[in-house]
C-alpha cells in the first residue's frame, strides 16, 4: 500500500543526520552539572512516520552510554508515542513513552515510583540545533523527603549539526 499523504508537521526528516555537541548530567537539582561531549544521530523511517533519535554521553562514575528514542504520533497528530532505552537511566528495561507534540517540539513522558514522572523533551525548532532535555518531575508527596516538587532538568544534551 502507497500513501500520497504529506509526511507528519512534526517529521524530523530536516533534522536527519549526525549531530555532535554537549550535555550536562545531574542527579539531583543541587548537584553541580557534570558535561561533557554527547552525540546524536537522526533517522526517519516508515515515510516520515517514525523518526530515531540515538545518543551518547558519559556518565561521570560510570562511563560511556547510549541511548534510543524511536518517535511517532498517534490517531491524533498532536499526541506522541515514543518507546525509550538506555543503557543507564532505565537498564535493563525499555520504556514506552506518551505525550504531545507542538512546534517542533517532542514532549514524551511515564509515571515511575509511585508519582514521580520523567519527561524526555525533544527540540528540534532550529534547523540547525538539536536539544534534548530529560526532567525529573518530583512529585507534592515527595516534598515531605526534603525534595522541592516540581520538574528539574537532569540531563541537557545541545547539539549542533555535525560537518
Amino acid at each position: 500500500m502507497t500513501s500520497d499523504a504529506p509526511v507528519p508537521r512534526w517529521s524530523l526528516a530536516g533534522h536527519a543526520g549526525s549531530w555532535t555537541g554537549s550535555n550536562a548530567f545531574r542527579l539531583m537539582p543541587a548537584d553541580e552539572p557534570h558535561r561533557a561531549p554527547a552525540t546524536a544521530t537522526v533517522s526517519v523511517a516508515a515515510g516520515g512516520l517514525l523518526a530515531a533519535v540515538a545518543y551518547t554521553w558519559p556518565h561521570p562514575q560510570d562511563g560511556a552510554q547510549e541511548g534510543l528514542l524511536v518517535v511517532g504520533t498517534d490517531e491524533q497528530p498532536e499526541r506522541a508515542v515514543a518507546l525509550w532505552g538506555d543503557s543507564w537511566h532505565q537498564s535493563p528495561a525499555s520504556k514506552s513513552l506518551r505525550g504531545t507534540v507542538a512546534d517542533g517540539t517532542v514532549t514524551v513522558g511515564y509515571t515511575y515510583g509511585g508519582d514521580w514522572e520523567w519527561r524526555i523533551v525533544l527540540d528540534a525548532t532550529d534547523p540547525e540545533s538539536l536539544g534534548l532535555r530529560m526532567d525529573n518531575v518530583v512529585p507534592a508527596s515527595a516534598a515531605a523527603g526534603g525534595h522541592a516538587a516540581g520538574a528539574y532538568w537532569a540531563m541537557d544534551a545541545r547539539l549542533r549539526r555535525s560537518p
